[in-house]
């Protein structure tokens, strides 16, 4: 039916980022929201990566914008082709993912950003046969489920992200 077929395209046009083709951040949002509400109903284990491409200004003053927008859609889909589907993966702001895993806990959590990181920076990125080197830094929590928030988890996540980039960059930090 073409009225349904009309409606998801809306939805998907909503929820997605047109350069990533990954969630936006509305979507990622809604998602937190209820991923931490079910967390805390049946006391299960819920994390949060932040990650973010390294030297990315850099990326675009060297090669351009167009380079720019296509390193972050294959970052953005070498990570969407490793993670679950359950797991809530999008476009956080310019060059930042936010990656929620449901059912992970603090040390699966880190085990997982440490393997987006190395395949990350083992993928050769080309564009129009430039190889350009791209590295990410990553911010890890777990959701404490007695008093956190939506915004106290992104900030725990956020502030290890900080670490992550202060520290050298292209490291995890949890």
């Amino acid at each position: 039916n073409l009225e349904n077929v009309f409606h998801e395209e809306l939805y998907r046009l909503a929820t997605t980022d047109g350069g990533t083709m990954v969630y936006n951040k509305r979507y990622f949002m809604d998602g937190l929201e209820r991923e931490l509400s079910r967390a805390k109903r049946h006391h299960r284990p819920l994390s949060l990566v932040l990650i973010d491409i390294d030297h990315f200004k850099q990326i675009n003053d060297t090669y351009g914008h167009l380079a720019g927008d296509h390193v972050l859609k294959q970052v953005a889909q070498l990570i969407q082709f490793h993670i679950r589907k359950e797991d809530i993966f999008a476009r956080y702001g310019g060059e930042e993912f936010a990656l929620l895993l449901p059912e992970t806990d603090y040390y699966q959590a880190l085990s997982i950003a440490e393997k987006l990181r190395r395949l990350i920076e083992a993928h050769e990125i080309y564009f129009e046969d430039i190889p350009i080197r791209v590295t990410v830094s990553l911010g890890a929590t777990m959701a404490n489920l007695q008093n956190e928030n939506t915004q106290s988890l992104i900030q725990t996540a956020d502030s290890n992200l900080y670490c992550a980039k202060r520290d050298g960059r292209n490291r995890v930090y949890g």
